[in-house]
C-alpha cells in the first residue's frame, strides 16, 4: 500500500473511518440531544432579543424590526412606519434605509380603528366631534339624482338650522355621491379618510330598483364579494356611526315586496348590515315612484331626524332589543310574551330549579321559585312573617288591639318580583305600575299581522301601549303565567303612586321600546313613524288594573291626550266598576259559568267572589247602553268547554253585554302550573272553539237574545259574537269611530250620557268577518324561521 499525498496509507484512513463510526454508534444518542439542547439555547436567546429591539410592525404583507428608540418619537417628529439603521457617532454619509423582510402570505384588511383614537383626541384638545353625512344614490333618468339633491338641501336644513345655529353643530354639510363615480375601495372597504381626524360617518343610500342591469348590480356584487373576502374584516365599515336605506320601486311591475318591489334596495340593507357590524341606525324605508315615493321619503326623513340628534348628542344608536341591526329577519318571537292572552304551562319545577347559572334569564313564571331560593339564601332561615292578606271582606269582626301595619310598596326594586320582571322586559313604573310591548305590536311593525283587536275593533297593533296601573290581583289564575307569585291582596295596601307619574313613566317606557325596534329587520319605516304616536292603551297588563284607587284620573289622562282605553277587570270589584267614567270598551273576563267552576279556575282570594261576580254583571247589564261592554271567556278544554254553553249563554243573558269574545288558551312551554293539572292536551284546536261558539249562538237563540257571529281572528284562535244593535243593512259594524268617541267625551264629559252606537264606526272588513280567517290582507304571515305562509 502506498501512502497518499498527504503521507497517510490508506490502512491507517480505514482504521480512523473505523473508529469514528464505532465511536458514532455508541455515543449518537447523547449526541443528538446535546444538540438539540444547545440549538434550543439559542433559539431562545435569539428571541429574547428580538423582543428587546421593538415590535414588528406588519406593512402592506412585510415585516419589519424596529429598533427601541424608534418607538418612542420626540414630540417634534412624526412616527415613521420606515425603520431604519441606527447611526453611528461621527458618521459622515449618514444612516442607509434597511431591506424590509419579506413574509410570504395575503394581506389581510381590516376595519379601521382610528374612531376611538379621534375620540381620545377630541376629548384631549377640547374639540366638538363632527359627523359627515354621505347619501349615495344610483340612477338611470337623473329622476333618483334631483331627489337626492333635494333630499339633502332639506336633511342639511333640519339638522344645521339656521345660520346662527350651524357653527355651533355637529353636522357638516352632507356630501351627495353617484355610485356611478365613487371607488368602492375607498367607500366601503374601510371607511373613507378625512383631513379632520375628529369626522365619524354616516351612510344612507337612495337606491331605485331596476329589472335590467345597472350600476346597482356591480354595487351589490362589490358589497358581497368583500363580505365573503378571507382577506377583510367581517366588519371593515365597524368604525362608522351608522347607516340607513330608502328604496323606489314600481308597484304596477313589481306589486309586492315578495314579488320585487325594492328588491334592491332590500339587498343594499342586508349586505350594509354585514359589513357595519349591525348598525342600521333607521328602518329600511320604501316607496313607490307614481303614488306614494315623497310621502314615504318624507316620513323617513322625519324618523332619521330624530336618530340623529341622538346621535349628535350621544355619540350612538343606543340601546336595541335581540336581532337590532341584523341583516336578515329571523324569529325572535319564539317566547311567549304577556298580550293580554292567558297562558298556561308545564314542568316539574325540581327540573326547572336545576342546572341554571347565575346569568340565566328567569322566566316570569319563576318567580315563586326565585323567592324561595332567595329566602334560603343558603341560611336555611325562614321569612319574619307571612304576607298579610285580607282573604275576605265579610263576616270579619275587627280587634280594637289591631296590629299596626306599615306601608309598603307592591313591587321594590330590591324584590325577586322586580328583578324577574325587568329581566322579561317588563318596565317597572313607580312601585306598582307596568308597561310592556306587546308581541303583536312587534309583528304589526314588520308588516307580519296585527291583533285580534285590529280585526275587530280597528286598533292599530303598533299604536297599541299595553300596560296596567296595578300589577297586583284578587284572583290567582290557574292559567295565569305568573302563577299568583304576583302581590295579591282583596284590598288596597300598598304605597298609591298620583296617576300623573304612572301616566308619563309608561309613555316614556312605551316609547324607549319602540325606539330599540329601530335597528330589527323588517320594520316598516311607515308603521315606525306611526308607532311614535300612542293612539290606543290595553289596560290589560297583568293585575287587576280596576284595583288603583285613582283609574279615572288616570283614564282621564288617557282621553286627553285622545288615547282610547280598553279596560279588562275580573268581575271582584263590583264598587269600583259601578264608580268607573267612560271608558273606549269594557272588558269583563268570564273564566267560568257556575261557582265551583269560577272557584277551580280563577281561584278567587274573596269568600263572596260568587256574589261579587253576580253584582258586577248587573252593574253591566244596567249600563249596556252607557259603554262598550265585553265578555271575554277563555276556554280551557277539560274545565270550561264541555256542555257549559248553555251556563255561559244564561250569564250572556244575564249581562247583556254588547260583544262576547271566545278565545281558546294559549300554551307557553313549560312552568309550574302543571300542578294546576295544565297540559297542551288543555289548549283546544281552533275547530273546537268554532263548535263552541256556534253551539254558544244557538243557545242564546234559543233564550230569544239577539246575537250573532260577526267576525273572527284564526291567528289567535278568537271569534267575535256581537249584538245585533251592531247589525245595520246587514252588515256588522264591529269597528269604533274614535274621533266621535273623543268628541263625545268633550261634549256630555266622562260621565256623559251616550251610548256605543254614538260612537259606531264602519262596517267590519269582509276579511274579518265570519268564515274569512280574520288575517289583515296588507301584512304576511311567516313560520317560525320568518318565512312566508302562502295562503291557502
Amino acid at each position: 500500500m502506498f501512502p497518499d499525498s498527504r503521507g497517510v496509507s490508506p490502512s491507517v484512513t480505514l482504521e480512523i473511518t473505523q473508529y469514528v463510526l464505532e465511536l458514532w454508534h455508541e455515543h449518537r444518542i447523547p449526541i443528538i440531544l446535546s444538540t438539540l439542547f444547545v440549538l434550543s439555547l439559542l433559539r431562545i436567546y435569539l428571541h429574547t432579543t428580538e423582543t428587546r429591539e421593538g415590535p414588528r410592525l406588519s406593512i402592506n404583507g412585510y415585516e419589519n424590526v424596529t429598533p427601541k428608540s424608534s418607538l418612542s418619537p420626540s414630540p417634534e417628529e412624526k412616527p415613521r412606519v420606515e425603520v431604519k439603521k441606527e447611526e453611528s457617532e461621527g458618521s459622515e454619509t449618514g444612516s442607509e434605509t434597511e431591506k424590509p423582510k419579506t413574509k410570504q402570505g395575503p394581506r389581510r384588511i381590516k376595519g379601521d380603528k382610528r374612531k376611538k383614537t379621534r375620540g381620545s383626541e377630541a376629548a384631549r384638545d377640547g374639540e366638538p366631534r363632527k359627523i359627515q353625512i354621505l347619501i349615495f344614490f344610483s340612477s338611470l333618468t337623473a329622476s333618483t339624482e334631483k331627489i337626492t339633491q333635494n333630499f339633502a338641501q332639506e336633511l342639511s336644513t333640519y339638522l344645521r338650522g339656521s345660520t346662527e345655529e350651524e357653527s355651533s353643530s355637529a353636522f357638516l354639510p352632507p356630501r351627495v355621491l353617484d355610485l356611478s363615480e365613487v371607488d368602492y375601495d375607498e367607500y366601503f372597504i374601510t371607511p373613507p379618510k378625512s383631513e379632520d381626524a375628529q369626522t365619524d360617518f354616516f351612510y344612507l343610500f337612495l337606491i331605485p330598483s331596476y329589472n335590467i342591469d345597472t350600476i346597482n348590480d356591480n354595487f351589490l356584487e362589490h358589497l358581497k364579494e368583500t363580505h365573503h373576502d378571507f382577506r377583510i374584516d367581517t366588519s371593515p365599515l365597524a368604525p362608522i356611526l351608522g347607516y340607513s336605506v330608502f328604496g323606489f320601486g314600481d308597484r304596477e311591475g313589481w306589486p309586492t315586496e315578495e314579488e320585487g318591489f325594492c328588491v334592491q334596495a332590500k339587498d343594499v340593507d342586508k349586505w350594509m348590515a354585514k359589513l357595519s357590524g349591525r348598525k342600521r341606525a333607521y328602518p329600511l324605508g320604501m316607496g313607490d315612484w307614481k303614488r306614494d315615493g315623497k310621502e314615504r321619503l318624507s316620513e323617513w326623513r322625519t324618523g332619521l331626524v330624530d336618530v340623529l340628534n341622538q346621535l349628535e348628542k350621544t355619540g350612538s344608536l343606543g340601546e336595541g332589543v335581540r336581532g337590532s341591526g341584523g341583516p336578515i329577519e329571523s324569529d325572535d318571537e319564539e317566547e311567549a310574551e304577556d298580550d293580554g292572552e292567558v297562558l298556561i304551562e308545564e314542568a316539574e319545577v325540581s327540573k326547572t330549579s336545576k342546572g341554571r347559572g347565575s346569568g340565566s334569564l328567569e322566566d316570569v313564571e319563576d318567580i315563586g321559585r326565585i323567592m324561595e331560593l332567595s329566602r334560603a339564601d343558603g341560611s336555611g332561615q325562614k321569612p319574619a312573617a307571612p304576607l298579610a292578606i285580607d282573604f275576605t271582606t265579610e263576616g270579619k269582626t275587627v280587634s280594637k288591639k289591631t296590629a299596626t301595619v306599615t306601608i309598603k310598596e307592591m313591587v321594590p326594586k330590591s324584590s325577586p318580583t322586580y328583578a324577574a320582571l325587568t329581566k322579561q322586559g317588563y318596565s317597572i313604573v313607580g312601585s306598582h305600575s307596568g308597561v310592556k310591548i306587546c308581541r303583536w305590536t312587534k309583528s304589526a311593525l314588520r308588516g307580519r299581522g296585527s291583533c285580534y283587536k285590529f280585526s275587530f275593533y280597528g286598533i292599530n297593533s303598533h299604536q297599541c301601549m299595553e300596560s296596567t296601573p296595578s300589577l297586583s290581583c284578587s284572583n290567582k289564575c290557574v292559567f295565569c303565567w305568573r302563577h299568583g307569585t304576583n302581590p295579591v291582596g282583596t284590598t288596597w295596601r300598598w304605597v298609591v303612586d298620583p296617576p300623573q307619574l304612572i301616566f308619563d313613566g309608561v309613555k316614556e317606557n312605551h316609547y324607549k321600546k319602540i325606539k330599540m325596534m329601530r335597528g330589527v329587520p323588517g320594520v316598516r319605516a311607515e308603521r315606525f313613524a306611526e308607532a311614535m304616536r300612542i293612539r290606543h292603551c290595553a289596560l290589560s297588563l297583568v293585575g287587576e288594573p280596576i284595583f288603583y284607587p285613582h283609574i279615572n284620573e288616570f283614564l282621564g289622562m288617557l282621553h286627553g291626550e285622545r288615547i282610547s282605553s280598553f279596560l279588562v277587570c275580573n268581575a271582584q270589584h263590583p264598587d269600583q266598576l259601578a264608580a268607573l267614567q267612560h271608558v273606549t270598551q269594557l272588558y269583563v273576563s268570564i273564566d267560568a259559568s257556575n261557582r265551583e267552576s269560577l272557584r277551580r279556575i280563577d281561584r278567587p282570594l274573596h269568600r263572596d267572589f260568587w256574589e261579587r261576580f253576580q253584582r258586577c254583571l248587573d252593574i253591566l247589564r244596567e249600563r249596556r247602553f252607557r259603554q262598550r261592554t265585553v265578555f271575554r271567556l277563555t276556554l280551557v278544554k277539560g274545565f270550561n268547554i264541555d256542555d257549559e254553553a248553555e251556563g255561559y249563554a244564561d250569564l250572556v243573558e244575564k249581562g247583556l253585554p254588547c260583544f262576547v269574545e271566545v278565545k281558546g288558551v294559549t300554551y307557553c312551554g313549560t312552568s309550574t302550573s302543571s300542578s294546576a293539572g295544565l297540559t297542551m292536551a288543555n289548549v283546544p284546536f281552533y275547530q273546537e272553539v268554532c263548535d263552541f261558539v256556534v253551539a254558544l249562538e244557538k243557545a242564546l237563540k234559543r233564550r230569544g237574545l239577539a246575537y250573532g257571529i260577526a267576525a273572527e281572528h284564526a291567528h289567535s284562535c278568537c271569534i267575535l259574537l256581537a249584538s245585533e244593535r251592531f247589525r245595520v243593512d246587514s252588515k256588522w259594524h264591529t269597528l269604533i269611530d274614535y274621533d266621535r268617541f273623543f268628541e263625545l267625551l268633550e261634549e256630555k264629559g266622562p260621565d256623559g250620557d251616550f251610548s256605543p252606537e254614538d260612537y259606531m264606526g264602519p262596517p267590519t272588513p269582509e276579511w274579518a268577518t265570519w268564515g274569512n280567517g280574520g288575517f289583515d290582507p296588507r301584512d304576511q304571515r311567516v313560520d317560525k324561521k320568518g318565512r312566508p305562509i302562502e295562503a291557502s
